[in-house]
């Protein structure tokens, strides 16, 4: 099974149907309903995906469309333990980006799936891009 870790940004891509990334970042998201992998995100990154998503959307169906995501997909916690080990890694620069990384480890994820791949230079996860999971996992 392949664990997969949503960053903020690939779930910005899903809500507000941003093109060329939503031909990619939604077939991503569609593995949550394939026995063959999990996919994960954090709070902190629905709560930056809700942002998006109501600044386009209105709040009404923003928050439509995060539940309907929530349903799908497993929400990987930031607990004590992330916070004080992003405090702590001196690798790591920026929190939110420490955050979200050791969200991704606590639950064993595989890979970190963001545009963003420079951000998690600190990580010992794999870090892709949109396009680079499809090309790695998805192609055959």
């Amino acid at each position: 099974m392949v664990r997969i870790f949503l960053d903020a940004n690939v779930l910005v891509s899903v809500l507000n149907k941003e093109y060329p990334l939503f031909t990619y970042s939604s077939r991503i998201l569609s593995l949550a309903s394939n026995p063959k992998f999990e996919v994960y995100t954090s709070p902190m990154c629905l709560a930056i995906a809700f942002y998006f998503a109501e600044k386009k959307h209105k709040t009404a169906l923003a928050k439509h469309k995060i539940n309907l995501l929530c349903e799908h997909i497993h929400i990987a916690e930031n607990l004590t333990n992330g916070v004080l080990n992003t405090l702590n890694n001196k690798k790591i620069h920026d929190f939110e980006d420490g955050l979200e990384y050791y969200a991704a480890k606590e639950v064993e994820c595989n890979c970190i799936v963001t545009e963003d791949t420079d951000d998690f230079y600190f990580s010992e996860i794999e870090v892709l891009d949109c396009k680079g999971f499809f090309n790695r996992y998805l192609l055959d």
